[in-house]
């Protein structure tokens, strides 16, 4: 932590400072955890009681299109990480370069899952308006009800994080966020971003593996 990180009201110096943003941060991720274990232990819980079904409803899912996209997150937390460590080395636009690529590879993400869903919805896999669904028991309606809420909030949170990085990668590069005085800000996003791969690390298993 750089000794010249000006210090606002009312902390006393950098380190509590930073102790505060950071245990803010952790909060915050504590409250991602809780909404997404909610949802991993519903289908957990469904995978233990009605496995056949389940294992049914998993087959019909893109798991080579999951696990390709697992890839690419995988690979956005590491630029993530090297941006950070740019940026805490004081390396404005190495950072600003880094967590662009990250950013591109969000999108890439992205753009892979929204063919997903297209793929899905002409198969009458996804559980929408407009479509005659494949599956015919109950479990299994709800099992795919899981997937698309839990998938559809991923993408979301992705989503904010992909504007998230775009506009730190562009601050940064401007000076606007100078490093390292405030490379807080990059640590910060940085957490988040790993919370969200983190989720889909989770999620491919429990939906796209549950065979």
């Amino acid at each position: 932590m750089p000794e010249t990180l000006p210090v606002t009201e009312p902390y006393r110096d950098a380190r509590q400072q930073h102790e505060a943003a950071m245990m803010g941060m952790y909060i915050f991720l504590g409250s991602e955890i809780m909404l997404f274990g909610g949802i991993f232990s519903v289908a957990a819980a469904l995978r233990l009681a009605h496995s056949p079904e389940i294992i049914q409803a998993s087959h019909a899912l893109h798991f080579g299109i999951g696990g390709m996209n697992t890839a690419v997150l995988l690979t956005s937390s590491l630029f993530v990480a090297l941006g950070v460590e740019a940026g805490r080395g004081g390396k404005a636009n190495a950072a600003a370069g880094w967590v662009t690529a990250a950013a591109v590879l969000g999108l890439c993400f992205l753009a892979v899952k929204a063919y997903e869903y297209r793929l899905e919805f002409s198969e009458g896999l996804l559980p929408v308006p407009g479509v005659q669904s494949r599956y015919v028991t109950g479990v299994q309606h709800l099992f795919m009800d899981l997937y698309l809420v839990a998938t559809a909030l991923h993408a979301l949170h992705l989503t904010i994080g992909v504007v998230l990085l775009a506009t730190l990668a562009v601050q940064t590069a401007r000076g606007a966020i100078p490093v390292p005085e405030r490379a807080i800000v990059l640590i910060t996003a940085g957490l988040y971003w790993h919370l969200v791969d983190v989720v889909w690390v989770f999620l491919y298993p429990v939906f796209y593996l549950a065979r």
